[in-house]
């Protein structure tokens, strides 16, 4: 395959050799081969300085993260086979993990598809298409999961805000038969209705499936506050395993709608007590009520989404959970998450430490959250691990 070349400066080949994927604009030699030749999305081929041949990728010369590596092979040809290989290669890790054709079915760097996500709900796949590599590879991308996954419908969820920075526009598209607005998944044996056209991101958050399984362990006749709740993913499956009540707290009135649903579906809807508004206020005012609760679990949007807001994002952190801790009863159980990929798990640890020592607790981490195994780490790349929690018991100081 005849591609151009993207040349890198002296030494700046050793980070690519030992597995990672990612190549930024300041460690090409602009000299040998300026970006200004590039167009957005274009396969090239990546050359060491001394020469050697490092793989094929796309570039986008615009960005600071400027060439995604495809494959080591440079003479690979990237098309419907090459998807086909890599899908398959995916899909026997989710076989041998699942039961069920509910999961993440390509998690981007992880499956050696960067730019690319893909959940499968059943017969219906949701795609997010983020690089303008990975948009200029649609035709065969498209034709490929058909032939591994044999789907009814694939629908492209293209609106995330990610695209910007690709200069990709934010669009809904139905790319192959028709998703219906409401799909019913089952995850850790709770059924849900998750609407893939309009949800957040998919329709669903398939990462924190192992934490849901892991916190249901301690709520069986507990008093249990889901903050951040969305559809229920936790909520509902707390009530499911056992729970006493759920209460549920989110901004947003159309998600707590759906989890409503979600829990007359699975016939617990008179154990769930909704909330609506901002987790901070509505924590605020359940102190003031003087509730209390056995389990707390919070699950938060990222509050650290560019390295510049670590530092209020940090603050963030130690105060949600803080909050949460007033409410605990005594010797209670929080489940503390972050999906913040800037945030490190020291960091959280730390943040869940000093909002209970200005309380005057103590905590026992009893066990460490991870994401599942559909969102598989690759080890060159740190930023595929992003979901990281801990369930501890807040006690009180002696």
């Amino acid at each position: 395959m005849n591609l151009p070349i993207v040349k890198l400066k002296k030494h700046e080949e050793k980070r690519i050799k030992n597995g990672h994927l990612w190549i930024y604009s300041n460690e090409i030699d602009t000299q040998a081969t300026p970006l200004k030749t590039f167009n957005a999305g274009e396969l090239v081929t990546i050359e060491a300085s001394s020469g050697k041949l490092l793989g094929i990728g796309y570039i986008n010369p615009n960005n600071l993260l400027c060439v995604r590596i495809l494959n080591r092979d440079n003479k690979c040809e990237i098309d419907r086979s090459y998807f086909v290989h890599r899908f398959n290669i995916a899909l026997s890790l989710r076989q041998q993990i699942f039961d069920q054709p509910f999961y993440r079915a390509i998690y981007g760097e992880s499956d050696g598809l960067p730019g690319l996500i893909v959940d499968r709900f059943d017969q219906h796949l949701v795609v997010q298409i983020t690089t303008a590599g990975m948009e200029n590879l649609v035709e065969p991308i498209l034709s490929a999961l058909q032939k591994v996954f044999k789907p009814d419908s694939i629908l492209l969820r293209n609106d995330s805000n990610s695209r910007k920075a690709e200069s990709l526009s934010g669009e809904v598209v139905q790319a192959f038969g028709t998703t219906p607005e409401t799909i019913e998944i089952i995850e850790n044996n709770t059924k849900f209705n998750i609407y893939p056209h309009s949800g957040q991101k998919t329709g669903w958050f398939y990462d924190h499936r192992v934490s849901r399984q892991q916190i249901a362990k301690y709520v069986k006749d507990k008093r249990v506050l889901d903050v951040f709740s969305y559809i229920g993913a936790f909520g509902i499956q707390m009530a499911q395993a056992g729970a006493k009540e759920t209460w549920c707290i989110d901004i947003s009135g159309k998600a707590l709608d759906e989890l409503e649903q979600n829990a007359i579906i699975n016939q617990v809807a008179d154990k769930v007590t909704c909330i609506e508004g901002d987790a901070f206020a509505a924590m605020g005012e359940l102190k003031q009520q003087n509730e209390k609760f056995d389990v707390i679990i919070v699950d938060p949007p990222a509050f650290i989404k560019k390295k510049k807001d670590q530092k209020a994002g940090l603050n963030a952190y130690r105060k949600i959970n803080e909050a949460a801790m007033r409410l605990l009863s005594k010797d209670g159980i929080l489940l503390s998450a972050s999906c913040s990929m800037h945030l490190k798990v020291s960091e959280l640890e730390d943040a869940i430490r000093a909002g209970s020592r200005h309380l005057d607790k103590t905590l026992q981490i009893i066990e460490q959250c991870h994401q599942g195994q559909d969102h598989p780490i690759h080890p060159a790349i740190p930023e595929t691990r992003y979901i990281k929690g801990f369930i501890s018991r807040v006690i009180s100081a002696s």
